[in-house]
């Protein structure tokens, strides 16, 4: 408790009353979010009372207000979020609800110690089947991750309540686990080593999203770690191990529990899934499937995504306040205004240059350009665009040698 009151009061002196407006007014600067030109009026021609814009106001409470300040001390806040109650825990984390007090979006802030690995991962990868980063609030002994909630649950409460899933639901399901796994493994060099259903998550709408990077890395690897239902082989061995394969065995075992409602082996399967789950779970890593030859298996080729892969766009807002008029799209300049209207100017933008995300001026600009790119479509649930003519020749075009059979182990 103690260390929870000092971490608090070095937040609310270092990451907040920085931004107290003095009765001046200055002019911008690496230490202000307010703005107004210099000098004064005299008392008979000065100007009325301006109005605090909402990031005046807030800044401000977070400075001055008795209530404000204490809901930091005593932990209800952090930076410009407050928290509504706990929605999960782990080993080495906590993770809460919580919402940003200007915009209201839900968000889920993860609670745990100084551990950047996570949050590079994560600001390696724009995916829409990946959560969202938005904001770093760094404290004492803590870090705060403040993530995407995806208010759906997770798969592995889903299955244990109401069984398991159908083929349709499974081919979507999995195609959107397997999509984002191209994009880490191979064009960031990204292992995420902790795949399960309970870190595929899903939104009110049924878009998925896989969570929980806090295993993921991108060095060599030769410490065993995740949940053992989900590992590999190689992971009990003493020995160094190549990353991708490690991600696609826990893959197969994510598969067959959704198509069985048990883990291996222990239920029967589809044709083409079985050949799929087969072609991965197989003990010598090399022999592995890759993730396209994943995407490309006949049980998934009916699977049609209605978007493409999110466009990367810059995560910090520099682009706002640089860009010359008639430059922006109009997802920008949405952006831009809604910013403005909030009373975060292009000058509080400028400022915040090097910051990354743990600066609260990053974390309300990837709030705010997520919501516009939710509201594009960007994070549609695929469709199954019916039955393949024939599967079989359409996968061996696509994949030449996919089909074979696992040693491993026998799926009846």
């Amino acid at each position: 408790q103690h260390d929870r009151v000092i971490s608090s009061l070095v937040l609310v002196n270092t990451h907040t009353c920085r931004y107290q407006m003095s009765s001046r007014r200055p002019c911008p600067s690496l230490y202000s979010l307010s703005v107004s030109s210099e000098g004064g009026q005299d008392e008979e021609g000065a100007d009325p009372p301006q109005r605090l814009t909402p990031l005046e106001r807030l800044t401000t409470e977070m400075c001055q207000d008795e209530w404000t300040i204490k809901e930091l001390i005593v932990g209800r806040r952090i930076g410009f979020y407050k928290f509504r109650g706990e929605i999960g825990y782990g080993t080495f984390s906590r993770v809460k609800m919580a919402f940003p007090v200007l915009t209201k979006d839900k968000v889920a802030i993860k609670v745990q110690r100084l551990l950047s690995r996570e949050i590079s991962c994560l600001e390696a990868l724009q995916h829409s089947n990946v959560v969202r980063l938005y904001e770093v609030v760094e404290s004492h002994s803590r870090l705060y991750l403040v993530m995407e909630y995806s208010g759906g649950g997770d798969l592995h409460t889903h299955i244990c309540s109401d069984g398991r899933l159908s083929e349709a639901e499974a081919k979507i399901t999995f195609a959107q686990i397997l999509s984002p796994s191209n994009t880490w493994s191979h064009d960031k060099n990204i292992i995420h080593r902790d795949l399960k259903a309970e870190n595929v998550l899903s939104t009110c709408n049924g878009c998925v999203k896989v969570a929980d990077f806090g295993f993921s890395t991108s060095d060599t690897l030769d410490t065993s770690c995740g949940s053992p239902p989900y590992a590999a082989p190689e992971l009990f061995r003493n020995e160094c191990y190549t990353g991708p394969p490690v991600d696609v065995w826990a893959m197969a075992v994510l598969l067959f529990f959704m198509v069985t409602g048990t883990m291996p082996f222990q239920a029967d399967t589809m044709g083409p899934c079985q050949w799929l789950i087969r072609g991965i779970l197989k003990p010598v890593p090399a022999d592995r499937y890759a993730v396209e030859q994943m995407l490309g298996c006949d049980w998934l080729l009916p699977v049609e995504y209605p978007w493409t892969v999110v466009t990367p766009v810059p995560l910090n807002p520099l682009r706002l306040a640089d860009a010359e008029p008639g430059e922006l799209d109009d997802d920008e300049a949405e952006i831009r205004a809604s910013l403005e209207e909030l009373g975060v100017n292009m000058e509080h933008i400028r400022n915040n240059q090097g910051k990354g995300s743990r600066s609260p001026i990053t974390g309300l600009y990837r709030i705010l350009l997520h919501r516009a790119q939710k509201r594009r479509g960007t994070e549609t649930v695929p469709v199954i665009r019916g039955f393949v003519q024939d599967p079989k020749k359409e996968g061996r075009l696509a994949y030449r040698g996919l089909m074979h059979f696992s040693k491993l182990c026998v799926l009846q």
